[in-house]
């Protein structure tokens, strides 16, 4: 009998059907190593039904994930348990996308589109020292000197 004596907690010290949280996500590579897991799902980047989650925490069949990685963000069902790292395709049958997921990442790649980054406009990369003056010219009453009136 476990120290709870629920059924919940047998079937997971049984491991019937069940495996840790982070060795599934790199199974099912979300995450490319067992540590980069670790440290999103205690960065609580990784949401078992809306809750933070420890890393001992064990998934079953059936759980819903939200996971987030980087602007992305995933709502997953989780349909199969493996512990072992496979190729992508048969990673990919571990879990199946919601159709909401689906939708907001669609939504916010669109958005990406449309919306342009500040610093991705810019152009020529690092100004030179001769355009650095020509800054400092515009953004100072002495015209860019040091030190007052010395020429």
């Amino acid at each position: 009998m476990s120290r709870s004596g629920s059924d919940d907690d047998d079937a997971v010290a049984s491991g019937a059907d069940t495996v840790r949280i982070d060795k599934w996500l790199w199974a099912a590579r979300f995450f490319r190593s067992r540590s980069l897991a670790q440290t999103a799902i205690e960065n609580g980047r990784v949401l078992l039904g809306g809750q933070r989650v420890k890393l001992s925490r064990h998934l079953r069949a059936g759980d819903l994930l939200t996971i987030r990685i980087g602007d992305d963000e995933r709502t997953v069902l989780v349909r199969g348990i493996d512990e072992r790292r496979g190729p992508a395709p048969q990673a990919q049958m571990l879990y199946e996308e919601t159709a909401e997921s689906i939708e907001r990442r669609e939504a916010r790649r669109q958005q990406r589109r449309v919306f342009v980054e500040p610093g991705e406009s810019i152009e020529g990369g690092r100004p030179t020292k001769r355009d650095r003056r020509q800054l400092a010219q515009l953004r100072t009453p002495d015209g860019g000197r040091r030190g007052g009136d010395r020429r």
